[in-house]
């Protein structure tokens, strides 16, 4: 992969193979070119769980106390006055099949998907397409629900859903590059520690194996995390 010449530049300034305090990773991070717009800024986490074991998957769901400095496009799959209600509460849409057919048609412009439990057998033939993007709705993280009005209001405002991948590894967003330093200091502690409470029983060895940072456009940089 060719990277320009704004990349390479911030690759000078960050050692891949030394591990940063959060506060020193977010000194470097700060003093990155700054990209045409607002950055994400994303917390990865490589965890020693067995992926292909259910009882060592790592998912769930929090709102870090600092936001994450956009709202969430949210569509619900839900019918009659549970759908008028989701898009009171600004869903992007809310439908049964006609939501189903739209997405199968290949629409994907949202960023979380819920669903009333009744949904959830039609909703069902949606995982291939759902399930690879990690937006397929879960008991488990709070997106299959009969409150669905509550539930969009909450993920908009920020509320992250975080999952492990097919590798062990968590990705999720933790605010902008334009956050104040301890902001992001805050938000990534509190994913930190809510993934270390979240360890499961059937682990062995070492949990947290690597934790990163990185903005959109920017190179990642190593946190020094026991």
């Amino acid at each position: 992969m060719k990277h320009g010449k704004r990349y390479l530049a911030s690759v000078k300034n960050v050692d891949p193979k030394n591990a940063y305090t959060i506060d020193e990773a977010l000194e470097l991070l700060k003093g990155l070119p700054n990209a045409k717009f607002d950055e994400s800024v994303e917390l990865a986490m490589h965890l020693g769980v067995d992926p292909k074991k259910p009882e060592q998957a790592v998912r769930g769901t929090i709102s870090l106390p600092k936001g994450i400095g956009r709202t969430q496009r949210v569509v619900v799959f839900a019918e009659g006055e549970a759908a008028a209600k989701a898009k009171a509460a600004g869903a992007e849409d809310a439908a049964g099949q006609e939501l189903i057919d739209r997405i199968q048609g290949g629409w994907l412009d949202f960023d979380v998907a819920i669903a009333t439990p009744a949904m959830m057998r039609l909703v069902g033939r949606l995982g291939r397409v759902l399930g690879p993007k990690g937006l397929m709705p879960s008991p488990k993280s709070g997106t299959v629900t009969d409150d669905v009005e509550a539930a969009v209001r909450e993920f908009r405002a920020g509320k992250l859903e975080y999952r492990t991948d097919a590798g062990g590894n968590i990705h999720a967003p933790v605010g902008k590059k334009s956050f104040a330093p301890e902001d992001l200091k805050a938000n990534i502690e509190a994913l930190i520690e809510r993934i270390r409470q979240v360890k499961p029983a059937s682990t062995k060895g070492r949990y947290i194996l690597g934790v990163a940072i990185s903005t959109t456009m920017g190179p990642g940089i190593r946190l020094a995390v026991s």
